[in-house]
């Protein structure tokens, strides 16, 4: 899996903020696979957001950045993907603790909630914050198997 490649995708509330996030991910290094929408032109998120955790899955990407208007809906659909993990974050608090607690592959933001320098601060937090395994890593694994179940 290539590790310093992103998928990034939005839908048209998200265009703009995308546009921005592609290039503070470029200036860091990072190779971008960019997964559209390429207007502002009315696009369906749900198609964007799967996009992004087949791009995961695929080993395409390692991590993913998802901009909707509230970043919720786009979230929503790239989780139908079991592999992808994406977080719906506020700010560099709830993008750090993504990482460190929930191996989050996909940072999710809303262009609606969010603003340029917030959605920059946490895309440059989420790429450089490890995953903190330990207590973490059972849970996480939880979220692919599925919980315990008592019988």
């Amino acid at each position: 899996m290539p590790a310093d490649l992103v998928a990034l995708a939005s839908d048209h509330a998200g265009y703009e903020l995308k546009v921005l996030l592609k290039d503070e991910l470029e200036s860091m290094g990072l190779a971008v696979l960019d997964l559209g929408t390429d207007s502002l032109a009315s696009v369906d998120y749900p198609d964007f957001g799967f996009l992004a955790g087949q791009a995961i899955a695929s080993g395409k990407a390692s991590r993913g950045v998802i901009v909707c208007g509230s970043g919720i809906g786009i979230s929503i659909a790239a989780n139908r993907v079991p592999e992808a993990r994406a977080a719906l974050c506020h700010d560099g608090l709830t993008a750090r603790l993504a990482r460190q607690h929930n191996d989050a592959n996909i940072l999710a933001i809303g262009s609606r909630t969010t603003g340029i320098e917030t959605a920059r601060d946490m895309v440059r937090i989420f790429m450089s914050t490890p995953f903190e395994g330990g207590r973490h890593a059972g849970r996480v694994a939880k979220l692919t198997k599925g919980p315990v179940t008592a019988s």
